[in-house]
């Protein structure tokens, strides 16, 4: 009823009060409830379940995600059933806890029976309130590394809240804002270089994700990593969403870089009133 009543108040365009993190820690269990089910029951049933209308998944490029599992069909049955497990171990909310950020380890088994994992990695997927209560992904991607990134345990962020009130925004001005904070870094990477303009746009928190690697936590960290193996890089910007508040929000597009091609999500926070990315993941194609 609590979320009921801001979404009202949302909608007359007037400050609410948000508890962010009891939002967060509902948007946790969800994640911990969709692991469950691919456990339980499969990993396709499990993406239907919980991914948004209009959720992403990157097959190799961005695809609405409902529509092509809809339109690809379940592999014939064997006597193997697959496993990809994964728990949250990191997560992020907006102030209006209508949008936020799961992370963590995953580990894949050809099939649940099997002792050891046959594939590592980890994922990174946003979330977004929908308008009956439930939370439903808006994008799921992912990368994979030789080593495993954690235990698959049950977490449960620490519960210090504190009520925060916030303004509604514009959303739709929202997003177009933080597509073109996007583009702006994509133009300053082509004239100042990949390390530079990571250090001037990336929170001091960012968590960098690059394939066969483990997460490069904080900025000091990726931004190494970034100056060891960034050549030119091309990024081209697709679109973006925010929260209600107007603090929390993800882009995502492609990229060139020399040979290799793919597609990545960045999500950013505000961050004395000024964009700053707080988690940035490719996939290459």
């Amino acid at each position: 009823m609590r979320f009921k009543i801001a979404g009202l108040l949302i909608a007359l365009a007037v400050a609410v009060v948000a508890h962010g993190q009891s939002a967060l820690q509902e948007m946790v269990r969800t994640e911990q409830a969709f692991s469950k089910m691919a456990e339980e029951k499969n990993t396709r049933d499990a993406f239907l379940a919980f991914i948004a209308d209009d959720g992403l998944l990157f097959r190799p490029g961005a695809v609405n995600g409902k529509k092509w599992m809809l339109e690809h069909p379940a592999p014939p049955l064997t006597d193997k059933k697959p496993l990809l497990a994964w728990q949250p171990s990191y997560a992020g909310m907006a102030v209006s806890g209508d949008m936020g950020f799961t992370t963590g380890p995953w580990e894949a088994r050809a099939d649940i029976k099997d002792e050891k994992p046959s594939g590592y990695g980890h994922f990174v997927t946003v979330w977004k309130k929908q308008a009956d209560g439930s939370w439903k992904f808006l994008v799921d991607l992912g990368i994979s590394h030789p080593q495993s990134g954690g235990p698959q345990t049950l977490w449960t962020p620490a519960d210090t809240s504190k009520k925060e009130t916030f303004k509604p925004v514009n959303v739709t001005s929202g997003r177009e804002a933080l597509l073109d904070r996007d583009r702006k870094y994509a133009a300053e990477v082509s004239k100042q270089g990949s390390a530079k303009t990571y250090s001037a746009y990336a929170a001091p928190e960012v968590r960098l994700y690059r394939a066969d690697n483990l997460p490069f936590i904080g900025r000091e960290a990726s931004v190494e990593y970034i100056s060891k193996t960034a050549g030119e890089v091309k990024w081209r910007p697709i679109a973006a969403d925010v929260s209600q508040a107007g603090d929390l929000g993800y882009t995502h597009g492609t990229y060139e870089a020399g040979n290799e091609r793919g597609s990545y999500v960045r999500i950013w926070k505000k961050q004395n009133s000024e964009w700053r990315i707080v988690m940035d993941v490719t996939n290459a194609h």
